[in-house]
């Protein structure tokens, strides 16, 4: 699947259009929203661990160059290969060297969405090495040829019935609606890719510095077979992902499952610091960890805009956003979706292609409620938006509209007549105006017949008196 970031009102509508789909994504945030609440609702201190996570975020941004030092001396002392990726391309080309001088064919794949952002999987099968992703989510939307959905549930647009014909048309197998079934039937036939593949990529939910461990947390074992049982093993992070020490991992390991499943702990944690084979005579014989900038140190560089790579995918916000829980996640039109993903997609994907992104929102707040580690999306998509407009990537029409009101502004006479005639024209005709396209969906409401300015003047009156 093929997606853009400049056709996100096309996705939109299509999505405001698709009945299923929309029945779909309400209700998995729904009961996300709830598992949610519960969970933080018997975390007394949870604001505590919410402002703790977000000074450890910024301590680690602000000092972000000498922690990446730390982190790659600390896995070479760890036998494990570093290697620096400038962008996508880059980290693809470090990836295939490391296939071929290795002499893989296939790959298993864990849930990444920095791999996603880089089109890794694309990339290999192009150059014939066969890749699979192994995350139940993952695999269903990879056999439908498509992109997640949402950042922790990647298939959360589909019923059971979906992934029933799915499975029974690209796999070939009877078709049931059962979960159970569903999961035995992708379980037998994951299992015989993990045995057989030579490589294993996975990405990091986070990154030790002071001891050059990489940890991912999880809940299926996928990728917990993804990384130890290929002879070959690349994880792939972003250069956010670092946290200074093991001493502040337990406030992310409390806020993540809470904040992404609802859960009071992930099943799963692995953490890898080193290649196992020679020490245990099991597990990978290498190790390569490709640390990835792709646009990131230029969002570092912005005082406030810095704020957006605390994020630690939990998925949080687009569960709470009024907006993605209408259009879900393919509507955006970038692997980043929902309140974060159209804070990152202008700055990733540049100020023309991401200029739509930050209007996809209501500003209601509630994206930074949710968010675990405090990030302020609505104040950053103000800045965006603001950075949109002085870059002159906006629609004509709105241009126009705010010159002609700079011009009534400017001639109060004028201004006094515009404001005061719709509410003359409105006793002739008492029900809302037709707006194109705005009516549709919503009322447009009625011009008061006093206006603001007789209002304000009557109450000012009645002040004195």
């Amino acid at each position: 699947m093929e997606l853009s970031a400049l056709k996100t009102k096309v996705y939109i509508k299509e999505a405001l259009k698709d009945e299923r789909l929309r029945d779909a994504v309400d209700k998995a945030t729904q009961t996300a929203i709830k598992k949610r609440a519960d969970k933080v609702q018997q975390i007394p201190y949870w604001e505590e661990l919410r402002h703790k996570a977000h000074a450890v975020k910024r301590q680690v941004m602000e000092n972000l160059d000498t922690y990446l030092e730390t982190f790659e001396q600390r896995c070479q002392d760890n036998g494990v290969v570093v290697h620096w990726a400038e962008d996508a391309q880059e980290a693809q080309q470090i990836i295939r060297k490391i296939a071929r001088a290795n002499n893989v064919k296939t790959v298993v794949k864990s849930k990444s969405l920095t791999t996603e952002e880089i089109h890794l999987n694309k990339f290999l099968i192009e150059n014939d090495i066969e890749t699979l992703e192994t995350d139940l989510g993952e695999y269903i939307v990879q056999l439908l040829d498509e992109i997640p959905s949402h950042l922790t549930a990647p298939a959360l647009h589909l019923t059971r019935k979906d992934v029933g014909r799915v499975f029974h048309e690209k796999l070939g197998v009877y078709y049931t609606e059962e979960p159970t079934e569903l999961l035995t039937i992708a379980r037998q036939k994951l299992r015989e890719k993990f045995l057989a593949a030579d490589m294993g990529i996975s990405g990091a939910n986070f990154a030790i510095a002071e001891s050059g461990s990489v940890v991912i947390v999880e809940n299926e074992a996928n990728a917990r077979l993804t990384v130890g049982l290929p002879r070959v093993h690349v994880a792939v992070l972003g250069i956010e992902k670092l946290l200074p020490s093991f001493r502040e991992l337990p406030v992310s390991l409390k806020l993540l499952p809470v904040s992404a499943t609802g859960q009071k702990q992930t099943v799963y944690v692995n953490i890898i610091s080193s290649p196992l084979r020679q020490l245990t005579g099991e597990g990978p014989e290498q190790v390569h960890v490709v640390l990835l900038d792709n646009g990131r140190s230029k969002i570092l560089a912005d005082p406030q805009l810095r704020e957006t790579l605390f994020c630690i995918r939990c998925g949080a916000c687009l569960n709470a956003c009024p907006i993605y829980q209408q259009v879900g996640g393919h509507a955006y039109g970038w692997v980043y979706m929902g309140p974060i993903g159209i804070t990152l997609i202008p700055q990733f994907l540049g100020d023309m292609e991401g200029r739509y992104a930050p209007y996809v929102s209501s500003l209601c707040g509630a994206c930074y409620h949710a968010c675990p580690v405090r990030i302020n999306i609505p104040h950053h998509l103000l800045k965006l938006r603001n950075e949109i407009v002085e870059s002159g990537h906006t629609m004509k029409v709105e241009k126009i509209g705010i010159k002609m009101w700079a011009f009534l502004a400017k001639h109060p006479r004028l201004y006094r007549f515009a404001t005061w005639f719709p509410g003359k024209l409105q006793k002739l005709h008492p029900k809302p105006f037709p707006a194109p396209g705005y009516t549709k969906e919503r009322a447009l409401g009625t011009f008061d017949s006093k206006g603001f300015r007789k209002r304000f003047y009557e109450m000012q009156k009645g002040k004195k008196s």
